[in-house]
């Protein structure tokens, strides 16, 4: 059915298990697929050995996710993996709504130019993972480990006990931290004991990954009511290999086994793209959504991530876009605690950022789910209505929801901001990911990469000789635009609302910590230390340095 060559990736025993001995890791990854993959990446970029486990011995089987958004590709970009996906995948960033045979509104992504990577990609989610496969085994600190099922998991005290199933049988190891991602049905939450909690949807949808040559522009269409499905919607996007991704809502009282056979999937496509048309069936799947999350992000040592941690519908890509995002997340402050940079409870700020950001993408995959699948008579005449006046009227069109697409979620009310207390500028709030910008420091370059994987200071205009901030084993890079870096089109500053001697921090996810009208060292180094979760007052090199 499918024409993709699913890798082998070669069972190996570990020399622990050979020897009997029981070794204890900083950081086991459990789950090798984009999250976990990702997760070991970022771990290994901070300088930390990690084990990853998977119970498999090949990449995820079926297209699945598909859309990855230009957050997830900056992030990935900082691991070395973004530019091989983007020239294996699709592009797109346009979109169209229609409603029956009509075209409702349509939508463009990424409208201003001067962004290093698009708006949207397509690829299938096996293509993704080779590529992340691939940086792990170039990768000294990475040990990738298939074959190797967790069937246990204890926490004594300041690590985790794990019991590992691998065809020589069962072994022990031990973590410090245990990094679940795991996926939906993860194993890993069930031997915690942690609450997952929401709404599980009562509709199904058919995936069908179709292999055509279609002179269909690479957009996402998507169709309320089309003649050729009535009173369902559809989905339509393309992905690499000449393979088009269609969904078809299929309603409650669905035969799952029996909408997945041929003689009922050939029949809806024909239907769709006209008897004379030419294609073969690549995959086929049924699904049923939910939008639930955890209870907590973090139990004792082991901390969820994905798909293991929340759950969305898959209207607005979501899910491993936002999956990507907990880890780029938990990553440095992981790291930094390791190397003793941070105390422990610098973790507790993960859960509360990324379970705000899961029940932000939670509510927007709620309505959106509500809007393509109204629930009475009611919400339908409200629905069509929205999508008729849409055709015409440009107030109609923000009220149509075919699912709101993956976008980064501010952590605004974040314990770890500084909060704006002068004169700043701009969309660049404290708690918003940083935006990217061509600059030019010696050749042309982009600005998330002047920014690095660790704190940074960026100020304009201000005349400094300082090149870093030290805060005990903490430290920030200074970057001064219009010195180490060169700001030509004026871009940068306009996205940062900068005028001269505008200064802000970093986090080393990017991430603004903090903004200043001014350079004021004493007011950066408190909010490092608050960046940190530690307390100025506290700290004896903060005391030191805010009293000179």
């Amino acid at each position: 059915m499918t024409n993709y060559i699913y890798p082998k990736f070669s069972y190996l025993r570990s020399k622990e298990q050979a020897d009997g001995i029981v070794k204890r890791h900083p950081i086991v990854v459990i789950g090798a697929g984009p999250i976990g993959l990702t997760a070991a990446l970022d771990f290994a970029a901070r300088g930390q050995p990690v084990v990853v486990l998977d119970d498999n011995d090949t990449v995820s089987i079926g297209s699945r996710a598909v859309c990855y958004a230009k957050r997830p590709l900056e992030i990935w970009d900082r691991l070395d993996c973004a530019a091989p996906m983007v020239d294996r995948g699709v592009s797109w960033k346009v979109g169209k709504v229609f409603f029956r045979d009509q075209l409702s509104y349509q939508f463009d992504l990424l409208p201003e130019a001067n962004h290093q990577w698009p708006a949207m990609i397509n690829l299938q989610q096996y293509h993704l993972e080779e590529i992340l496969v691939a940086k792990c085994r170039a990768n000294p600190l990475i040990d990738l480990r298939w074959k190797h099922r967790l069937i246990s998991l204890k926490q004594p005290g300041d690590h985790a006990t794990l019991a590992v199933e691998t065809p020589d049988g069962i072994f022990t190891m031990e973590a410090q931290w245990v990094i679940a991602c795991d996926g939906a049905n993860s194993d890993t939450r069930k031997m915690v004991g942690a609450e997952f909690t929401g709404q599980l949807f009562q509709d199904r949808f058919l995936i069908a990954d179709v292999a055509m040559k279609a002179d269909f522009p690479t957009e996402r269409w998507f169709w309320f009511d089309p003649p050729f499905h009535p009173g369902q919607s559809v989905l339509l996007h393309r992905q690499a290999d000449n393979i088009w991704r269609i969904d078809f809502q299929l309603g409650w009282g669905a035969d799952a086994d029996a909408e997945k056979q041929p003689e009922r999937v050939i029949p809806r496509i024909l239907a769709m793209l006209g008897d004379a048309a030419q294609f073969a069936l690549e995959w086929v799947s049924i699904y049923q959504f939910a939008c639930r999350r955890i209870d907590n992000f973090r139990q004792g040592r082991v901390l969820f991530a994905g798909d293991a941690a929340h759950q969305v519908s898959p209207f607005g890509a979501r899910g491993a876009n936002t999956g990507v995002q907990d880890i780029d997340n938990l990553a440095w402050k992981l790291a930094m605690v390791l190397r003793g940079e941070a105390p422990e409870a610098l973790l507790d700020s993960y859960h509360e950022e990324r379970a705000y950001a899961a029940d932000d993408n939670i509510l927007n995959s709620t309505r959106a789910t509500d809007f393509i699948t109204p629930k009475t008579k009611v919400s339908r005449y409200f629905r069509d209505a929205v999508l008729e006046l849409a055709q015409q009227h440009a107030f109609a069109r923000p009220l149509v929801n075919s699912g709101r697409l993956s976008v980064p979620t501010p952590y605004a009310t974040s314990a770890l901001n500084t909060p704006d207390e002068d004169l700043a500028t701009g969309e660049m709030r404290p708690g918003t990911n940083a935006a990217d910008a061509p600059t030019v420091a010696g050749k042309p370059s982009w600005f998330l990469r002047c920014l690095g994987d660790g704190f940074t200071v960026v100020t304009f205009g201000n005349a400094i000789d300082k090149t870093e901030i030290a805060i005990g084993p903490l430290a920030a890079r200074i970057v001064r635009v219009g010195r180490d870096i060169e700001d030509p089109s004026g871009l940068l500053a306009a996205r940062y609302g900068a005028s001269p001697g505008t200064t802000y921090l970093f986090r080393p996810d990017q991430y603004v910590a903090a903004r200043w009208s001014g350079f004021d060292e004493a007011k950066i180094i408190e909010a490092m230390l608050r960046a940190t979760a530690q307390d100025s007052a506290q700290h004896p090199a903060g005391q030191k340095e805010l009293a000179a």
